[in-house]
């Protein structure tokens, strides 16, 4: 049974910190490309960065340059999303995917599995 499980949100202050997790299981994690996404309240689905089988980082949302870390532990089967200096317009509801191209792609249909997502919420 495929499965993505996202955990580490929760409610934080402008200016923190937090490490969201996506643990996977089902399938050959190191052949899937990795993608994270975002949901605003009354906003579509958007790609925040994604992480290619060859650890190569997509970056769609130019916001998150410089604060947003991800990576990736093949032997584990987990992804990672450092979030750091979050403000209010972080606050969504992140997603991780998985896609078996192996290269990135910025729409949330183009990949195969999809997680249920926590939520991350920034007070100022």
């Amino acid at each position: 049974q495929v499965q993505l499980v996202e955990s580490g949100g929760g409610s934080v202050q402008s200016g923190d910190s937090l490490r969201l997790s996506c643990s996977a299981s089902g399938f050959t994690f190191e052949n899937y490309a990795i993608g994270w996404f975002r949901q605003a309240p009354g906003k579509e689905r958007e790609g925040v960065v994604c992480i290619t089988t060859s650890n190569k980082e997509i970056v769609y949302d130019a916001s998150v340059k410089g604060r947003f870390t991800r990576s990736r532990d093949n032997a584990k089967n987990m992804a990672s999303l450092q979030m750091s200096s979050l403000n209010s317009d972080d606050t969504a509801k992140y997603y991780c995917a998985a896609r078996t191209a192996r290269v990135c792609n910025s729409n949330w249909e183009a990949y195969d599995f999809r997680g249920q997502g926590t939520q991350v919420t920034v007070s100022s």
